[in-house]
């Protein structure tokens, strides 16, 4: 009698594992016109179950998106998947005055905030709207192992915020464009095969990398350039004293200033902060004239960084190259 109890709770286990599944979507469609299984994409994502088994991907169709979406820490294993950097647009224009939240007001502006690990993005464009006001993020990673692969980043200043001590997160085929510190914050972020677009004479960096924590910004095989009318943009400047930032195999436009990396009025930084570059080139590639503080790599150092190196943890998968999923 024991044993055939058993048998009925495991069996009866069984089914409610298989019903709940069954109750899970992992495919999602958002599309405007009604076609779709929502019409915003912050209804399916908050329609998503809490650390699912395995990735749900949510297809969000043509259009513009006039929404601030949130990615939840509980939203594991997500992907957003667009229809194409022309074609899906999420759009908003809050920026710091108008949040108004006090000396924090930037971390509030987000057009996107990602705070779940393993996230994956593709074909589409992030946008804040709010244009030259201040500070006004496009895009806020607050997240481990997130990946995104051609998508484009609009905004002014501090368009995108890749944060947390430790995160890793990589973007590959990726435009990012913005006026002031427009790529900035703490993770170890990989920009491969870029375009990194200035607007303004101002900065492009400005990295708040920890004492401990061995890579900050790293560019690989990028591109950057600049409007008509801009011709004075510094590569970086130190957020915190140990700012990291490496540009490897990047062309620059004439409109990098020779001197390359600005020390924003601190000079301990100087002594603090990681600056390195490797066989730029185009007419903003100035090696000689950079600032005495910062580094020009060997080919024997240059050979040390790999995607692995920088983004691979021990006994742990190459995330990166997981692509985000049309599964």
């Amino acid at each position: 009698m024991k044993n055939y109890k058993l048998s009925i709770f495991v069996v009866l286990c069984a089914l409610t594992s298989k019903w709940a599944s069954a109750d899970i979507q992992y495919q999602i469609s958002v599309a405007q016109d009604g076609s779709g299984d929502y019409s915003s994409i912050q209804q399916a994502i908050n329609h998503t179950k809490a650390f699912p088994d395995r990735r749900i991907t949510i297809h969000i169709g043509k259009g513009i998106y006039n929404e601030k979406v949130t990615v939840y820490a509980w939203n594991t294993r997500l992907s957003l998947i667009g229809a194409g950097v022309q074609q899906t647009l999420v759009r908003f224009g809050d920026h710091f005055n108008k949040v108004n939240l006090g000396r924090n007001s930037t971390f509030h502006t987000a057009t996107m905030q990602v705070d779940a690990n393993d996230f994956r993005a593709e074909g589409l464009t992030i946008q804040n709207t709010a244009g030259p006001v201040g500070q006004a993020v496009a895009l806020a990673v607050n997240a481990d192992r997130a990946q995104f692969n051609n998508i484009a980043l609009l905004g002014s200043q501090d368009t995108l915020y890749v944060a947390g001590e430790g995160y890793r997160q990589y973007f590959s085929h990726c435009y990012i464009e913005g006026t002031t510190d427009f790529i900035f914050g703490a993770a170890t972020a990989v920009f491969d095969d870029c375009e990194i677009h200035s607007k303004a004479n101002s900065y492009i960096t400005a990295a708040s990398t920890p004492k401990n924590q061995p890579f900050g910004l790293v560019f690989f095989n990028s591109r950057l350039t600049a409007d008509s009318e801009t011709d004075k943009v510094y590569l970086g400047r130190p957020w915190r004293p140990y700012a990291k930032t490496l540009f490897i195999n990047t062309q620059m436009g004439q409109h990098i200033v020779p001197e390359g990396w600005h020390n924003w009025s601190k000079p301990e930084a100087e002594k603090t902060s990681y600056y390195a570059e490797y066989n730029s080139t185009g007419l903003g590639a100035a090696p000689s004239k950079r600032v005495n503080w910062s580094h020009q790599l060997t080919d024997q150092q240059a050979d040390r960084l790999s995607l692995e190196s920088i983004l691979s943890a021990e006994n742990e998968t190459s995330w990166w190259q997981e692509k985000p999923a049309h599964q």
